[in-house]
């Protein structure tokens, strides 16, 4: 047996892990392109396959990919590739899918990625049919390459499970530092946990280490970006809002799946003009969805996109929200609203950019975005949000990743300063309405780095 294939069944056979989205991995470009074996089982069955204890190969398959989205099988088939955040990647190529995470190994608070391997997948065609387990090798003759690091946000400190309260002096230094935006008190978050704090910004499993810049702007699209308006705005489009109303995820990490669901409602809007006006189950995600690690947190492109379009989304009263995690409770009789053509805008992970965004929102819709949260994003009250750098020493949290709804743009015809207009999920007695806006055109906070969209299957 080649060395590979011995690798890999070693590892099937030593494999014990719970396969589960968000994991602690962290995996980069570097550490995932190049040749890769795939050992896949047997074919024939549906979505409903569990491959968390897949042992059972039947058939080989070897792929190369390349820098930045190519993939190319043994035989020559090209296909497409990109990188799930920092998780692990999916492919398409001859009219299949595959999907994994990447492995990794815990002991205590210390993580290892081990970004050579994956851990169990899902493979199916274009159609959602014929699903398959799968795991994969790459074939390179080196060591994996291993990152430890502390978790700390894995085991909640003491500090982390004791109630939040506002620093009235932080609020003060954020808004004698700048006049850009104000700073004020939410009486509503000093119910909360510190711990449950960092659960509403994205969760601990949303973490992403290492977040590309943009990417450069290609003159064809910067030609596009240059017939648009200056100002754009979904909730008055021609006098007509096509934004779902504002919600509340309250302590539960499920931003990712407001965001995500809020895509889709307002691109159905938008489709229908407004005929249908569907509001979509966050806890059917929370509770369902092999993709997210329920209020611990999640990314938008395994929900709107992939979970969208593999299992499909039910509307509220199939599931009514409750913010907390469960077992799975949607109504089975309840009907599936289906999503395909997910992305990140630009194709790939690292494709995205401003001009990109802009070209996107006003073509498709609203788009899901994650930007980086900070100590001082809490206050904010009104204006165009801009990091301060500023941390409150009685409050600190760590830097996660949040999860929202990109609706408009404009520019602030005082001071000329362009911004995003944004859909929070932290009720609409917060910020403008519910709404925010962040300088644009800076990638503040990384919020023009991973956008996310998808076309919503009427």
């Amino acid at each position: 047996m080649p060395v590979v294939m011995f690798k890999i069944a070693a590892l099937l056979v030593s494999l014990a892990v719970h396969v589960s989205a968000d994991t602690p991995a962290n995996c980069t470009y570097e550490d995932i392109r190049g040749k890769w074996i795939f050992m896949i089982g047997d074919r024939g069955h549906d979505k409903n396959l569990n491959c968390s204890s897949f042992d059972s190969p039947v058939m080989k398959l070897e792929i190369t990919l390349y820098f930045p989205d190519l993939a190319v099988d043994q035989f020559d088939n090209t296909g497409f590739w990109t990188l799930i955040y920092n998780q692990g990647f999916e492919i398409v190529i001859t009219g299949r899918k595959y999907f994994a995470f990447s492995m990794y190994k815990q002991d205590g608070n210390n993580i290892t990625s081990v970004c050579d391997r994956t851990l169990p997948g899902w493979s199916h065609d274009v159609f959602d049919r014929n699903w398959a387990c799968f795991i994969g090798q790459k074939t390179e003759e080196q060591r994996p390459k291993q990152t430890v690091f502390s978790h700390k946000e894995l085991s909640p400190t003491d500090k982390e499970r004791k109630l939040y309260r506002h620093n009235p002096e932080f609020i003060y230094q954020i808004n004698q530092q700048q006049k850009s935006w104000q700073a004020t008190r939410y009486p509503q978050f000093e119910n909360m946990r510190i711990e449950d704090m960092i659960k509403i910004k994205g969760g601990r499993k949303s973490t992403i280490v290492s977040i590309p810049k943009p990417a450069p702007v290609t003159p064809e699209v910067a030609r596009m970006a240059e017939t648009l308006p200056d100002n754009f705005d979904w909730r008055n489009y021609n006098d007509i809002n096509y934004v779902s109303p504002v919600r509340n995820q309250g302590s539960c990490g499920s931003c990712y799946a407001f965001a995500s669901l809020a895509m889709n409602e307002a691109r159905i809007r938008v489709m229908t003009n407004n005929t249908l006006t569907p509001v979509f189950s966050p806890q059917d995600i929370v509770e369902c969805s092999e993709y997210s690690q329920g209020c611990d947190g999640g990314f938008p492109y395994l929900i709107s996109g992939k979970y969208a379009e593999d299992f499909g989304l039910v509307e509220e009263e199939c599931n009514p929200y409750k913010g907390i995690d469960g077992k799975c409770s949607t109504k089975p009789s309840c009907q599936r609203h289906y999503s395909t053509k997910y992305q990140y805008v630009g194709g790939f992970y690292g494709a995205c950019n401003e001009e990109l965004m802009r070209v996107n929102l006003v073509k498709n819709g609203p788009m899901a975005v994650a930007f980086e949260v900070y100590d001082d994003f809490f206050h904010y009250k009104g204006g165009i949000y801009i990091h301060t750098g500023l941390r409150d020493k009685f409050n600190p949290f760590e830097i996660t990743n949040h999860a929202v709804l990109l609706v408009g743009y404009g520019v602030d015809p005082n001071t000329g300063q362009k911004y995003w207009v944004v859909k929070n999920s932290w009720g609409d007695s917060w910020g403008e309405s519910g709404f925010f806006r962040i300088r644009r055109g800076t990638d503040e906070c990384s919020i023009e780095s991973i956008a996310v969209q998808s076309e919503p299957i009427l």
